[in-house]
């Protein structure tokens, strides 16, 4: 259950440290207190989507920090699969910091993702707000409940993927059915894409290749110059004059003659000579080069059209050969997958019929557990309402088939029936906003009945309520709280009255700037914030004593209870 709740700098909210209770926690406030925002922070905590907007104006982050203790079996296992474990006093701390362009979300100190949080969520609190009211509104929704009720979690997810199996046979088959005309028109296109690639037999790095040797044969000319003046450098033919050979040979001579007086010239004879010899090999390979140089029209014109064939292909069929091979493989795949598609649709259709008569008895085992968790969630939510002063009223599953689809072959509508005799209608159409609250919070305690460690927290479960029905609505929550946590944001005096922990919501101004502040009531504090809910600003002497009737009268009936 939540212990400890910390705020920093979260809209209005410049600093709260809240101390809550096991049993019965009730937070009372004016409108535009910060009670949504309370409402906000819990959620934000537990991984909802946040804004930065949330962040108080002139902060540059806002931190919403939870204790938890008294984990549930079902948290600790989540806690596992995802690698975490609790603090040595079995306690569990979750943070969420809110920045301008990121959050930072932390389990027991360590970083979290906000999938983490939210599966986290899903053990920790069960949150009714009230929007949940007007899911109530919707069919679709009513179908969740007699899942949730009847533990059917595991029986859907079976039928699921088997639902899921059977659609991708169907799309399977569905991308084989072709006329013959279209399977002929494709067959030729998918021939003709393959015979001319392969007629091609582009190879990867060719281009390049080929390239370089344009370049060659497009400047051969200029190419052949240049090595035979090169040549004639190191060894002239046609020139007149001594070349670099030549030359190095007579340096050699020279040194060799003066070396026979100087031996310190040895090893520089020696450097030259090797110079020489290199010279000579140089002059031998020019040659060789200068040979394999031949211009070529034909050549070139050869290696053009090549050079123009890869361009098409890769205009056609990809930017590059490796992709137009790519493409050439896609094809072959697809032209035998048609070749063969007779054979691949019978095997399929048989596949298929298999997979449809599994997802069919699943659906159907799915149906007829809903059917019978129908039945048990009328009479425990009946039970409840008769404790809300609904006696009369009755409720109705209406259970009707339908196609296979992704929840299974169920249309499920809850129906009312406010007053004997009446036929059971949808909700929409005859409930009052009072009974829907009353309808919503008889739903969530009996779904919650068996959730053990798990806070259920309810935002003004009270709307559109008033009198002996809010009263009962107090008593039901006090009830529900009893061995458990439950937190409620009200402005009904009769449920505050029977708060085992009642915490006040103010709005104040300081410095000209707005801080909401969140402050323990006890005795006189209590008595006298229930008198503003009974009589607005101007608390009267006989509101005060109301108040004092109201809570004594609580304290009585929860001890009855």
């Amino acid at each position: 259950m939540l212990r400890n709740l910390y705020i920093e700098n979260l809209a209005v909210i410049s600093r709260a440290e809240i101390e809550l209770c096991e049993g019965f926690n009730v937070f009372t406030g004016e409108t535009g207190a910060g009670k949504t925002i309370l409402m906000g922070a819990i959620g934000a905590v537990l991984g909802s989507r946040t804004s930065r907007d949330l962040i108080r104006s002139g902060e540059q982050r806002a931190v919403v920090t939870a204790l938890f203790d008294s984990l549930s079996p079902q948290t600790l296992a989540v806690l596992d699969e995802f690698g975490y474990a609790p603090e040595e006093d079995g306690t569990l701390l979750v943070t969420r910091t809110i920045r301008p362009d990121s959050t930072d979300c932390r389990v027991g100190g360590r970083p979290a993702t906000v999938t983490v949080l939210k599966a986290l969520a899903a053990t920790l609190v069960d949150l009714h707000g009230q929007h949940d009211n007007t899911r109530l509104l919707s069919p679709e929704y009513h179908l969740s409940l007699i899942d949730r009720f009847g533990a059917l979690g595991g029986q859907l997810a079976d039928y699921q993927e088997s639902y899921r199996a059977l659609g991708k046979i169907k799309e399977e088959l569905d991308a084989l059915e072709m006329d013959e005309g279209e399977k002929a028109r494709r067959i030729d296109l998918l021939e003709y894409q393959i015979g001319e690639i392969e007629k091609a037999a582009p190879v990867p790095g060719e281009e390049e290749e080929l390239s370089e040797r344009r370049e060659v044969l497009r400047n051969a000319e200029k190419i052949a110059a240049s090595l035979g003046a090169a040549r004639e450098l190191i060894s002239p033919e046609y020139a007149e004059g001594p070349g670099l050979q030549e030359q190095l040979g007579a340096l050699l001579e020279e040194l060799g003659a003066a070396g026979q007086y100087l031996p310190g010239l040895q090893e520089p004879a020696e450097r030259l000579q090797e110079v020489y010899y290199e010279l000579q090999e140089l002059h031998g390979e020019l040659g060789s080069e200068l040979e394999a140089v031949e211009f070529s029209p034909r050549a070139l014109d050869e290696l053009e059209a090549r050079l123009d064939l890869l361009h098409g292909l890769k205009v056609k069929y990809g930017g590059s050969v490796e992709e137009v091979l790519a493409f050439c493989a896609r094809a072959q795949e697809e032209l035998d997958s048609i070749v063969r598609s007779d054979e691949r649709r019978a095997a399929l259709s048989q596949s298929y019929t298999k997979a449809l008569a599994r997802a069919q008895k699943l659906a159907k085992e799915l149906s007829q557990a809903r059917a019978a968790a129908g039945k048990a969630f009328v009479v425990a939510v009946e039970e409840q309402l008769r404790f809300l002063d609904m006696p009369s009223v009755r409720l109705t599953v209406s259970q009707e088939e339908r196609p296979l689809g992704p929840m299974g072959a169920d249309s499920i509508e809850l129906l009312i029936s406010p007053n004997p005799g009446e036929p059971p209608k949808p909700v929409q159409k005859i409930a009052s906003g009072g009974e829907i609250s009353r309808i919503m919070l008889s739903i969530k305690n009996t779904l919650s009945a068996g959730e053990e460690g798990v806070t259920s927290i309810f935002d003004e479960v009270d709307a559109g309520v008033s009198g002996r029905a809010a009263d009962k609505i107090g008593l039901k929550l006090a009830a529900v709280a009893k061995g458990r946590q439950v937190l409620c944001v009200t402005h009904l005096a009769q449920v505050a009255a029977y708060a085992d922990r009642h915490l006040l919501i103010r709005k104040e101004t300081e410095d000209g700037r707005t801080f909401t502040k969140v402050a323990l009531l006890e005795g006189e504090a209590q008595a006298g914030e229930l008198a503003r809910i009974i009589s607005g600003d101007a608390v009267t002497g006989a509101a005060r004593q109301n108040a004092q009737e109201m809570l004594c009268a609580a304290r009585e009936k929860k001890a009855e209870n």
